[in-house]
């Protein structure tokens, strides 16, 4: 009766006990499976990205250009999130600008241009 059991499957065995570091292993990842959804908990509700405009202010407005005026250094990217425009914009814009005479070129190559408030 017992070879018959032994045959058909039911006494093959089971799960094996785990080692010491094998245990060990198991508590420090739940562990760290913990703490990561801990972390996860706390950073609340995701955050709503902003569209980025198209459209630049306008340069002969006399409030941007005061506003403009007070930044140290202008780069496309200072300007781009200032406004929420995109980078090619705010490129155009700060070439506009410069014909005005409200900000000097100071460095640039073809893909970065650096200006300052004109004195």
């Amino acid at each position: 009766m017992l070879r018959i059991k032994y045959l058909q499957g039911e006494n093959m065995g089971g799960k094996k006990k785990l080692g010491i570091k094998q245990m060990e292993k198991q508590q420090d990842d739940k562990a760290i499976e913990e703490k990561a959804k801990k972390k996860d908990e706390k950073k609340g509700p995701p955050q709503k990205k902003s569209t980025v405009g198209i459209l630049a202010p306008d340069a002969k407005d006399q409030k941007i250009v005061a506003e403009i005026k007070k930044l140290g250094v202008l780069t496309p990217y200072a300007v781009s999130t200032r406004y929420g425009i995109r980078i090619s914009a705010a490129k155009d814009f700060l070439e506009q600008l410069e014909a005005n005479g409200a900000i000097q070129l100071v460095s640039g190559s073809h893909s970065l241009k650096i200006y300052k408030a004109a004195a």
